[in-house]
């Protein structure tokens, strides 16, 4: 373990809580029904998807992790729970709103490949009431984390109201806020620590075109300015990380062959928390 100062610092994941499903199987046949292929699914695995997979990258690295969150009244919701109780991931912050379902994303994969996904969920704001409760709850808890986390997929938990609060109560107690970000207009995001856009998020989001060290330089600066953020950052797939507080710094990273980028946000989202809550700066982080 490269951070070992504080081997087990204690992190909060706010996000929208999901299962991954994934049918695994072959084809070599086509549908008489319709141009498409008869997959023969001989095997199945539903792991943690969304703000959990941010909770088992820090799991993994050994941070000690609660999560707070709305679920639904489903059979994907329990199942979500399970999971989360297999990882020794305590669930009594996840707040249920009856009329709500948790997502599902299911794929079907055929001699590896994906051939369709298809989504089971709601991604209506929460309500009023569960905003509430995550407000209450996060007040009761916050002193306890070294950091907190929010990991927004655009589900509707994160409304503006309910992040701007949150982000005020954590600065309220000297607790540093990081987002993995969504959508076009980060305004809800304002006076955040620190933001995980990728390239093509970041210059959305500043209405830009990033292809060179100058618009680079432009939209984080954009970003850091405009959302009075501490520390401004852009992840730049395998070119590295930028890195923007008073100068300009790109880490690079080797580049490795690899066979799925899904999940890669969350991530760079729990390792530069975890390192951040193990007191390193943010160039080490």
């Amino acid at each position: 373990m490269i951070f070992n100062q504080n081997n087990n610092p204690k992190i909060l994941v706010i996000g929208d809580l999901m299962i991954d499903n994934y049918l695994w199987g072959s084809s070599d046949r086509i549908s008489p029904e319709a141009p498409v292929p008869v997959v023969n699914i001989n095997r199945e695995s539903i792991v943690l998807g969304g703000a959990g997979n941010v909770i088992n990258n820090l799991n993994a690295l050994g941070a000690k992790v609660d999560v707070i969150s709305v679920i639904g009244v489903c059979e994907t919701s329990q199942k979500l729970k399970e999971l989360l109780t297999d990882i020794k991931i305590d669930t009594k912050y996840l707040i249920i709103q009856k009329d709500r379902i948790t997502s599902k994303k299911s794929r079907i994969i055929s001699s590896q490949q994906q051939v369709v996904r298809y989504d089971l969920e709601c991604t209506d704001e929460i309500n009023n009431f569960s905003q509430t409760s995550i407000i209450k709850s996060f007040k009761s808890i916050i002193l306890n984390y070294d950091v907190i986390l929010l990991s927004d997929y655009g589900k509707g938990l994160f409304t503006f109201s309910l992040t701007q609060k949150l982000i005020s109560i954590a600065n309220k107690n000297n607790k540093k806020v990081l987002i993995d970000p969504k959508g076009l207009d980060y305004s809800k995001y304002t006076g955040a620590y620190l933001l995980t856009p990728n390239k093509k998020e970041a210059g959305e989001a500043t209405h830009s075109i990033i292809n060179d060290d100058k618009s680079l330089s432009n939209a984080i600066q954009t970003l850091k300015k405009n959302y009075q953020l501490n520390v401004s950052l852009i992840t730049l797939s395998g070119q590295g990380v930028a890195v923007f507080d008073k100068k300009l710094r790109i880490h690079p990273t080797a580049s490795k062959e690899i066979f799925d980028v899904t999940g890669a946000g969350d991530t760079v989202l729990a390792s530069l928390g975890f390192a951040l809550s193990c007191n390193k700066d943010i160039d080490d982080a």
